[in-house]
């Protein structure tokens, strides 16, 4: 392991290493702030599958899902600029979308999860993923899965396209240059939406997650397993091909899984809402963030309870409900974050306790939120707060 670590946070450090051990995790990286100051910095591993290159300081890995933070501060800058209103129609920033049963669509729909489109039942053409004005197109002419607004259902990639597409409407900007632009350059974030080639070489591999035969299918799997035309099924299989570890993905704008980025830019992006610096988000904003904008008792497309605000996670506890390991995303009462595919990350701010946090690892596991990898090292440093 080589970088920082406080002496208040030694046993973070210690669960971070007990992984490599435990998990047998290949490659990693884990960053807190608090109050501003960074009190761990570390990494360890190695950033490909035959363990012959080294994670190091600059290592650049695939955020998944932990990019929809970053996607919704884009929005929710818009909206402070009053470009953008949460309870306007998707229609007056994006005409051609007000078809086939979405023409009621609002912009909150959009960002917590409940407007109806969480895949797609048109199939998807070879590399479809990586055409941004192609994804745009097929959304349009799309019919929702329930009346928007009715349900919620996590819309784990269409979101990057739908917001995306809002931003890119209001600001005439594509959603990577709208993040580099506003997010990413002004904070010294090492942070892509949409990677340039220089970079490429610092991209760690991603190793996808095999399957047990023994492991328990949860509700999600046994539909995907089931249902050739579910939103489950399709979500994941109607893709055009998608796959992550190609220099295509990486040059992509996949506002809902495609950020690369390192861990401590994933804390730094969420600092100034943890310590409530009023210079990217008012205060009113972060307080509305914190809170529940809409719970389900039954997520339409996981299958298990959810609970956002516009465009985030909070704090989700299935521990005594759910089939598995990976149904629960444990946060403080007041924070709020995002995470990745298979565990591949976590970030969350907490105004409360002034702490931001980003984790990466390259080892995808078989959960939906997160697993024990992640999970341990956010509680020890709940913990170290005391």
């Amino acid at each position: 392991m080589l970088g920082y670590c406080h002496e208040d946070f030694s046993e973070v450090q210690r669960i971070f290493n007990h992984n490599f051990d435990k998990y047998k995790e290949i490659g990693s990286s884990l960053c807190v702030i608090v109050d501003g100051e960074i009190v761990v910095d570390i990494w360890a591993g190695h950033k490909n599958k035959n363990k012959t290159e080294e994670w190091s300081k600059d290592t650049l890995s695939i955020a998944f899902s932990s990019t929809k933070a970053a996607l919704a501060l884009c929005a929710h800058m818009l909206i402070e600029r009053g470009q953008l209103n949460l309870k306007e129609k998707v229609t007056k920033y994006w005409p051609e979308y007000g078809k086939n049963g979405k023409e009621e669509t609002t912009v909150e729909m959009i960002l917590n999860h409940s407007a109806g489109i969480p895949a797609l039942k048109t199939k998807v053409k070879e590399g479809g993923f990586l055409d941004w004005g192609y994804m745009v197109q097929l959304l349009e002419n799309e019919t929702p899965f329930w009346e928007p607004g009715k349900e919620t259902g996590y819309h784990m990639m269409t979101t990057g396209w739908l917001i995306g597409e809002l931003i890119n409407r209001v600001s005439g900007k594509s959603l990577g240059d709208f993040f580099n632009n506003e997010l990413a350059k002004p904070y010294g974030l090492d942070y892509w939406i949409g990677l340039p080639e220089t970079e490429d070489d610092r991209v760690a591999e991603i190793i996808p997650f095999v399957p047990s035969p023994n492991d328990k299918p949860s509700d999600f799997v046994t539909v995907f397993r089931n249902d050739q035309k579910s939103m489950q099924r399709l979500s994941l299989t109607n893709t055009g091909g998608y796959d992550y570890n190609t220099k295509g993905t990486y040059r992509a704008q996949l506002g809902a899984i495609g950020g690369i980025t390192d861990a401590r830019s994933l804390a730094k992006l969420l600092t100034p809402l943890a310590v409530n610096s009023g210079d990217l988000l008012s205060q009113e904003t972060i307080e509305k963030l914190s809170k529940p904008n809409i719970r389900s008792p039954i997520d339409s497309m996981l299958l298990f309870p959810t609970n956002f605000s516009n465009g985030f996670m909070l704090n989700m506890d299935n521990r005594n409900t759910f089939k598995g390991e990976g149904g629960s995303f444990l946060i403080g009462p007041k924070a709020f974050g995002h995470v990745g595919y298979g565990g591949s990350s976590a970030t969350f701010a907490d105004p409360e306790f002034k702490i931001s946090f980003g984790y990466l690892t390259n080892k995808l596991g078989g959960e939906y939120l997160i697993n024990e990898r992640a999970q341990s090292l956010i509680n020890a440093t709940y913990k170290a707060l005391g």
